[in-house]
């Protein structure tokens, strides 16, 4: 057998030697020819561009705003939070036989172990000795904070104040002659007017997008604090919390602090839809230089209780032209406006000159001005326009906006109700759709002709003797007016139902 292949090779070799110098001839050939290939000419297009008036118009524009940013930017910092928490570990899970099977779904009870949560959130310098604004949201829980800046220089970071009911909190990092950037006038802002938003979007570092201000005096929390948001189209996502709103004149006037999105609601981990919300520059302003100079926020305070006109037949009923300013509902007895003669269902159109929209722009207005200061207030009284001058006191701690409260008069077939304003908490308790309107029934005497006739509380009074309650100021008026038999409109878990009270209804209610 081995002769055979030696044999075999010997009579072979010539041909097998002819085919490998054709196989290379033949590669060779391939790539001298593939080298002088012929390929197919083309040129790139060339061109100054567009120009003329309109083209000029829009490169100043594109240079205007490349100013801003250059401006701004070095003035806005990244803040990222560190908060330690306490979570129960299963002992199970230190097997990794069990974490096999169970992975993250086992029971979390046992042992206590810490567990580390990042957040990412941005700021903006507002003094070159090292002050920053951002939310209070973004470093409320933190247990550490670094803050980054422009130039890549990180500093930890710490909490001076922090003041939940806007959102907006001051930290402090060590540095001398950083850059900073001017506030502007939130007030003079005008829906349409473009705005430039920096922030840090998904870790993005030091982001710029571009938009207009779509609405002013936007609120998300039903009143449950002190919101006066500017709405905006410019792209605000997760992690811009806290930087800067900026006008064309690179003027900070809002600190970036919640988005809708589809996925989420305000301010959660949804994306970009085109609706952001901005705490104004007024408001954020006043919040920072009290928390840097007391480390607490004091706030003007006038002593009402207040409601916006949010259909024009309740601002025909108070003889108001138009549906803007601010209705008083209830005044505190021995505040400031009780002491100046400010009486309910008075409607306050102007403070200080300037225009009230409605009752959540005046809370806004007189919170951004300091106890002490004394402002006019032009009102309706009746139809009839007065001026009244007041100093303001200083809002107690904690006040929300709070809903108007009524109560009957000891006489007559509506004594023993006391009534409050629907608020949106109100209402969710409830269960009663967003479009109903009426005061519901806080206090109930048990000895009550209402009582009697099977009030209960809870039960929304739409309507007295046929005339429409919508707040507590047309309850206390209709209810004094209410001598006789009275029929009431009651709205019961979303049922509507006529009830009538006499004042007879209480006979021997007492003995019972």
């Amino acid at each position: 057998m081995r002769a055979n292949t030696k044999q075999f090779l010997r009579e072979n070799l010539f041909g097998l030697s002819l085919t490998l110098i054709g196989v290379v001839c033949l590669t060779l050939s391939g790539l001298l020819y593939e080298g002088h290939r012929v390929f197919p000419q083309f040129a790139l297009a060339e061109g100054s561009g567009l120009d003329g008036p309109d083209i000029d118009t829009l490169e100043r524009q594109n240079k205007a705003y490349e100013r801003i940013a250059q401006s701004v930017t070095p003035a806005i910092v990244a803040i990222s939070s560190t908060q330690v928490i306490k979570v129960q570990q299963s002992p199970f899970m230190m097997d990794p036989f069990f974490r096999q099977f169970f992975g993250n779904m086992a029971p979390q009870f046992g042992v206590p172990r810490e567990q580390r949560e990042h957040a990412l959130g941005s700021g903006v310098i507002v003094s070159a000795d090292g002050y920053i604004v951002t939310n209070n949201h973004v470093v409320s829980k933190a247990t550490q904070i670094e803050v980054l800046l422009t130039d890549k220089r990180s500093f930890k970071g710490k909490v001076m104040g922090a003041d939940p009911q806007t959102d907006i909190a001051v930290i402090k990092i060590d540095a001398q002659n950083l850059p900073v950037v001017p506030f502007g006038d939130s007030a003079q802002m005008k829906v349409g007017d473009t705005v430039m938003a920096f922030g840090n979007p998904f870790g993005q570092y030091f982001t710029v997008t571009r938009g207009s201000v779509s609405a002013l005096g936007r609120s998300l929390s039903g009143g449950e604090k002190l919101e006066d948001f500017i709405q905006t189209d410019a792209a605000i996502n997760p992690g811009n919390s806290g930087g800067a709103l900026v006008n064309v004149r690179g003027q900070v006037i809002g600190i970036n602090t919640a988005i809708l999105s589809g996925n989420s609601g305000p301010g959660g981990e949804g994306g970009f839809i085109g609706i952001g919300f901005a705490i104004p520059s007024n408001t954020a302003k006043h919040v920072m230089e009290d928390l840097i100079k007391t480390g607490k926020v004091s706030r003007g305070y006038l002593g009402v209780s207040i409601r916006s006109f949010d259909e024009e037949g309740l601002a025909k009923q108070f003889k108001v032209p138009d549906t803007s300013g601010a209705l008083v509902e209830d005044v505190t007895p021995g505040g400031p406006a009780d002491k100046a003669g400010i009486k309910n269902g008075d409607v306050i159109r102007k403070l200080d000159g300037k225009t009230v929209g409605d009752s959540g722009q005046l809370t806004a207005m007189v919170t951004d001005m300091n106890p002490g200061t004394e402002v006019g207030l032009d009102i309706l009284r009746d139809g009839q326009p007065m001026t009244i001058h007041l100093t303001l006191g200083e809002r107690p701690a904690n006040l929300g906006v709070t809903a108007g409260v009524g109560k009957a008069p000891s006489e007559g077939a509506l004594r023993g109700i006391a009534v409050q304003n629907l608020t949106p908490d109100v209402r969710d308790q409830l269960g009663l759709p967003p479009n109903l309107r009426g005061v519901v029934i806080s206090g109930l005497d048990p000895s009550s002709p209402a009582a009697q006739a099977g009030i209960q509380p809870g039960d929304v009074i739409e309507a007295i003797n046929r005339q429409p309650v919508n707040s507590v100021a047309d309850f206390n008026r209709l209810a004094a007016e209410a001598k006789g038999q009275t029929l009431l409109r009651i709205n019961r878990q979303g049922n509507g139902v006529f009830v009538v009270i006499s004042p007879a209804d209480d006979d021997g209610g007492d003995n019972q």
